[in-house]
């Protein structure tokens, strides 16, 4: 009798292979491929059925009832494009101790907080026990009798809970701890997650009760699980922060309702977590007098203009091998934008540490920021502080030359509502707004000259 083939499958990915083998042709995992049993016959013939709901123009659909409802968290709304769509389903990946659990439990707060149309929220916990939450939901005072909770990780009993409460918006805390028992596999495969994420999207579109569901991430930081599990929800979120700063950001990633690009800013505190409706505030250190080795410049976060302060440090070391580090910059963009440096301005860093930053735990990698980068460093180097009241935007190419970034005229916007009166470009920036004095300006030499605080007055 012949041996029933075997079906391997790729426990990262979910990539299926005929044989066993040790590194994953897909995802290139090493000792991801387990068996996973024979795999089904494909369906040769496919039988028309009955229609759950008739075809009808587009025009006659109804789209009341897909109307994005706030969720009372405003910079929650604003990532998701105006709210939670009913029916929608909503992956928040992010780190361990982000605040993902935090956030979450502050939409079910305020959800419930509103008045009973939109029913309670119900709250699943598949990592802590229901005392651990109500234990934080005390300490964020975050506690409402139209908030549901209960610690489950059975998909059966999730649904049990459904039907019990018929909640206005679910939260699932989190989907690798759901098993269903119709699935093979231990909670948080591949196979677990697929099913139990598919019968949270059949529920959600059935009922039209929007889903949370949070998510881990690997150490490379991207969604832990099978990559289907991105492509079946319809909204992908990413929870970031620093550790040692209490700054987070939101930013989508998949949105099927609005902007993907959409970046909201919160504040996480001993009482829970807030909204920064106005961020860039916390990325300024603005000093009375002007300080050498500092420069500001305009970043966007998706659509979002922020105000970042770079600073620098140059000093003379007597180490064969200078030092070279960076924090919230991009460490190969600050390598290049040295040698230019040292090529076309004739700076030398040969005997020297340089050291760059940001301020407040913001994380800028956009080319926009390389002239502020270079005027730091170069201020630092000369210890000739820079004008005070400008702004510098642009991008560094290799001969030294200024390139032109995207929407120059929101980040002056921005700009002048904090005060700013000078700003330095690259050359044809497109329209800019009035109230700020604008110097357009080709390559480095010309930039740092006019950003040189003593040559500021004779120069205008």
């Amino acid at each position: 009798m012949a041996k029933k083939s075997a079906n391997y499958q790729c426990t990262e990915c979910g990539y299926e292979v005929a044989k066993w083998v040790g590194r994953c042709p897909e995802c290139q995992a090493w000792g991801s491929v387990e068996e996973r049993g024979a795999p089904n016959p494909a369906l040769t013939q496919v039988v028309a059925g009955a229609p759950s709901s008739p075809a009808r123009p587009i025009g006659e659909v109804d789209v009341e009832a897909a109307r994005a409802r706030q969720t009372g968290v405003s910079e929650l709304d604003r990532v998701l494009g105006g709210g939670l769509v009913p029916g929608a389903v909503v992956l928040l990946a992010g780190e361990p101790g982000v605040g993902k659990s935090t956030l979450l439990l502050e939409v079910a707060f305020r959800w419930a907080a509103r008045d009973g149309s939109v029913g309670p929220s119900l709250y699943i916990t598949g990592e802590e026990s229901a005392g651990q939450v109500r234990l934080r939901a005390e300490r964020t005072d975050s506690v409402h009798d139209q908030m549901y909770l209960a610690a489950d990780s059975d998909l059966s009993a999730v649904l049990g809970h459904i039907d019990a409460v018929n909640p206005g918006v679910l939260i699932v805390d989190s989907v690798q701890t759901m098993a269903s028992p119709k699935a093979e596999g231990t909670p948080g495969g591949v196979t677990q997650v697929k099913a139990v994420t598919a019968a949270l999207v059949a529920v959600a579109k059935e009922r039209g009760l929007p889903v949370l569901l949070v998510g881990h991430v690997t150490k490379e930081g991207s969604v832990a699980g099978p990559r289907v599990l991105e492509h079946l929800v319809d909204v992908v979120l990413h929870f970031e922060g620093d550790k040692h700063s209490t700054l987070r950001m939101l930013r989508g990633v998949k949105n099927r309702f609005g902007a993907a690009d959409e970046v909201g800013c919160f504040e996480l505190h001993d009482r829970g977590i807030s909204g920064v409706p106005d961020p860039s505030g916390l990325f300024l250190n603005r000093r009375r007098d002007p300080e050498a080795g500092t420069a500001i410049t305009v970043a966007l976060e998706g659509k979002r203009p922020l105000l970042a302060e770079v600073q620098s440090l140059v000093a003379t070391t007597s180490a064969s091998m200078p030092r070279r580090a960076a924090s919230g910059l991009d460490n190969s963009r600050v390598s290049m934008i040295l040698a230019v440096m040292e090529k076309r301005l004739g700076i030398r860093f040969g005997q020297r540490d340089v050291y760059s930053a940001t301020v407040g735990g913001i994380k800028v990698s956009e080319p926009a920021a390389d002239l502020a980068i270079a005027l730091a460093i170069a201020s630092s180097a000369h210890v000739r502080p820079m004008f005070p009241e400008m702004v510098a935007i642009g991008e560094v190419g290799l001969t030294g030359e200024l390139r032109r970034v995207s929407s120059v005229g929101r980040r002056l916007s921005e700009a002048i509502r904090l005060g700013f009166t000078m700003a330095l470009v690259p050359p044809d920036p497109g329209p800019v707004p009035d109230g700020i004095w604008v110097r357009e300006v080709a390559d480095l030499q010309t930039a740092l000259d006019f950003a040189d605080n003593e040559n500021y007055a004779h120069l205008q």
